[in-house]
C-alpha cells in the first residue's frame, strides 16, 4: 500500500556550508504555511555516533532535544523556522547506522549472510528515512544529507535515495544545492561547477529534480536556462538562492522564486492557501527595523567557531525583535579576561552572558567577567557552566571561601560548591551518558525568572554531569544568592538569582535550544529587557 508521506531529499554539491539546513528550514517553513505537516531529519556522514563528544570548533554546537538526544546543530535552525519539537529520530549518523547493524550481525539476525554496505547498510539508512514518517504521521519529510556529494562518507545516503527512487510505493524527489561563483577577474556567474556537481549525482544514479543555486549576485534567467539545458531539469525548477543579511529572509526569497510551488507540483500535491507568514514578518520587521540598541558580551572559550553558540546567538536576536531592539553582540574570549583588565574588556557593555562550556581552559577568566558584572550591576545571565561559575565567584569574594571550585576542575577543592552529581559518579563512558534532554523544574515566585515565564512549573533542557552542591544552599541563600528553581523531583538547585542586582540570573539548563523566531525564550526576553533598562537609566544618570 502507497505511502501517503511524501519525501524530499536535499542534497549539496560544490562545496560545504551552502546552507542545506536554511533552504530545508525555509521550505519547510512555506510548505507548512500551506497547511501541510512537515518535519525535517538531518543524515550526518560523520561515524560518531552522535556529535556529543565532539568538540564544538569541529562541529559547532550540540543542540539537545526534549527526548535526550545529541544531536546536529541543524535540529536548532529546524525547530526555530518550524517552532516544533524534534526528536532523536530527526538525527541519524553513520556511527549509529553502523552500530546497529553490527549489533544485529553480532544477535545473528542475518541468518550468516555476508553483511555489506549494500543491501545492510543502505537499508538500515532507509528504514530510518521511513521511520520518521510512519510514526509522525506527517505529510511531508524532509530529509538533509549532510557533506557534499562526491564526498566518500556520504556513498551510501546518496546510494539510499537512489534505491527509494525506485520503490514503487515510495514518493520522493530530490532538491540539490549548489554553488555558482562570481569570478570578478571576468565579470561572470561561472555554471560549470554545478554542472560536474550534477554530473557526480548522476553518476551515483541520482536525477535532481530541483536545483537552488547559491549565489552572491542575481541570476539572469539566461543563466537558469543554461543549467537546466546541461543539468536536465525544467528552467522553473532552477531556484535562485541569493545571500541573505538574515537567515530569516530565506523562507520570503525562497517563496518569491516560486520554491514551494514547484515543489507541490513535483509531489503532485494541491497548493492550498498561499504561505502569508504574517506573524514571522512581523518579528522579521522588527529585526530590521529596531527602536533600540544594547551592547550584549558573550563569554565563552569557543569563540573563534561562532557555531559553538548557535543558539545562543540566535535567542539573542529572538529576544532582541520581541524588544524592538538591535543586540550588537560583542564575542569576548574568556582566556582575555581576568581581574586586571575586566573593566577595559567590558565597561562598554549592557549586559553580559556566560556561556556554556566544559573543562578548565576560560574558566577563571568567566569568574572574573562574572565578579565585574555582580559589583557593577550589570544584568548578568549565565548558562550551565555560566551559572556554575557564577556560584563559584559568589562563593570565592561574598562567602569568602578563596579556594571554592568545581570538582570537575579541581577534584581536591575544600569547599566544592559545584560538583558531580550521585548519578554521574559510576559512569565511566562519555557519549551519551550526561543528564540530558528536558527535566522539571519549580520556581518561586518574586523572583526574575517568574516575571519572565509567569508560571511556578517550566520545562527545561539539560545537558551537563556537574550541579550546585546543596550543603552549601543555607549559606548562599543568608548572604543574598537565592535558589529560585529546583527540580522538584530530586531537589537539585536548577536556577540561583541574586536579590540586590538589577537583573542577575545563572541556570543550569539550556534556555537557548527551546527559543523559536515565533516564540522567543522569556529569559533571553528579559535579559536584553533588563540591559535595556540599566543603559538607558544610566544614560540618564550621566546627562544629569
Amino acid at each position: 500500500m502507497p505511502s501517503s508521506t511524501k519525501y524530499i531529499f536535499v542534497t549539496g554539491g560544490v562545496t560545504s556550508s551552502l546552507g542545506k539546513g536554511i533552504i530545508a528550514a525555509s521550505l519547510a517553513k512555506l510548505l507548512q504555511a500551506r497547511g501541510y505537516s512537515v518535519t525535517i531529519q538531518k543524515l550526518d556522514p560523520y561515524i560518531n555516533v552522535d556529535p556529543g563528544t565532539l568538540n564544538p570548533y569541529e562541529h559547532g554546537e550540540c543542540f539537545v532535544t526534549d527526548d535526550g538526544a545529541e544531536t546536529d546543530l541543524d535540529l536548532g535552525h529546524y525547530e526555530r523556522f518550524l517552532n516544533v519539537s524534534t526528536s532523536k529520530a530527526n538525527n541519524v549518523t553513520t556511527g549509529r547506522i553502523y552500530q546497529y547493524v553490527i549489533d544485529k550481525e553480532r544477535e545473528g539476525a542475518y541468518l550468516g549472510k555476508t553483511v555489506q554496505v549494500i543491501p545492510h547498510i543502505t537499508d538500515e539508512i532507509k528504514r530510518r528515512i521511513k521511520l520518521l514518517g510512519n510514526t509522525g504521521n506527517y505529510d511531508i519529510v524532509i530529509t538533509e544529507i549532510g557533506g557534499t556529494v562526491g564526498d566518500i562518507e556520504s556513498l551510501p545516503y546518496v546510494e539510499a535515495v537512489r534505491q527509494l527512487k525506485w520503490e514503487p510505493n515510495f514518493d520522493c524527489i530530490v532538491l540539490h544545492l549548489t554553488l555558482v561563483p562570481f569570478l570578478a577577474a571576468s565579470g561572470e556567474l561561472k555554471t560549470k561547477p554545478t554542472q560536474h556537481s550534477v554530473k557526480q549525482l548522476l553518476e551515483s544514479g541520482v536525477q535532481p529534480d530541483i536545483l537552488a543555486l547559491r549565489t552572491e549576485h542575481k541570476l539572469t534567467q539566461g543563466v537558469k536556462e543554461k543549467v537546466a539545458l546541461f543539468c536536465n531539469i525544467a528552467p522553473e525548477a532552477v531556484i535562485q538562492a541569493i545571500d541573505a543579511s538574515s537567515i530569516y529572509d530565506v523562507p520570503n526569497l525562497m517563496k518569491a522564486e516560486g520554491l514551494d510551488k514547484v515543489v507541490l507540483d513535483k509531489l503532485s500535491l494541491p497548493h492550498n492557501e498561499e504561505p502569508l507568514l504574517t506573524a514571522w514578518n512581523k518579528v522579521l520587521d522588527k529585526i530590521k527595523n529596531p527602536k533600540h540598541t544594547v551592547n550584549i558580551g558573550l563569554v565563552g572559550k569557543y569563540i573563534e567557531l561562532k557555531d559553538s553558540y548557535k543558539s545562543i546567538a540566535e535567542a539573542i536576536i529572538h529576544a532582541g525583535a520581541n524588544n524592538e531592539t538591535k543586540v550588537n553582540i560583542h564575542w569576548i574570549h574568556s582566556e582575555g579576561v581576568n581581574n586586571d583588565n575586566a573593566a577595559e574588556k567590558l565597561s562598554n557593555l549592557d549586559g553580559i552572558l556566560v556561556a556554556p562550556g566544559f573543562g578548565e581552559r576560560g574558566i577563571e577568566g568567566k569568574i572574573a567577567t562574572i565578579k565585574y558584572a555582580r559589583e557593577k550591576q550589570i544584568p548578568f545571565f549565565g548558562i550551565c557552566l555560566g551559572m556554575q561559575a557564577a556560584v563559584i565567584e559568589f562563593a570565592r569574594n561574598v562567602l569568602n571561601h578563596a579556594d571554592s571550585h568545581s570538582t570537575e576542575m579541581e577534584a581536591n577543592t575544600t569547599n566544592p560548591v559545584i560538583y558531580l552529581m550521585e548519578e554521574q559518579r559510576a559512569i565511566t563512558e562519555k557519549g551519551g551518558t550526561m543528564r540530558l534532554g528536558a527535566y522539571p523544574c519549580k520556581i518561586l515566585e518574586n523572583s526574575n525568572v517568574f516575571d519572565a515565564y509567569n508560571e511556578t512549573n517550566i520545562s527545561e533542557r539539560h545537558r551537563h554531569r556537574y550541579e550546585f552542591n546543596n550543603k552549601y544552599k543555607e549559606e548562599f541563600e543568608t548572604a543574598g544568592m537565592k535558589a529560585t528553581g529546583i527540580n522538584p523531583d530530586n531537589n537539585l538547585v536548577e536556577i540561583v538569582e541574586i536579590e540586590d542586582h538589577p537583573w542577575f540570573v545563572g541556570v543550569q539548563f539550556h534556555p537557548e535550544y527551546k527559543s523559536t523566531v515565533i516564540n522567543p525564550h522569556p529569559l533571553f526576553v528579559n535579559f536584553i529587557k533588563a540591559s535595556s533598562l540599566v543603559k538607558e537609566q544610566n544614560m540618564q544618570t550621566a546627562s544629569n
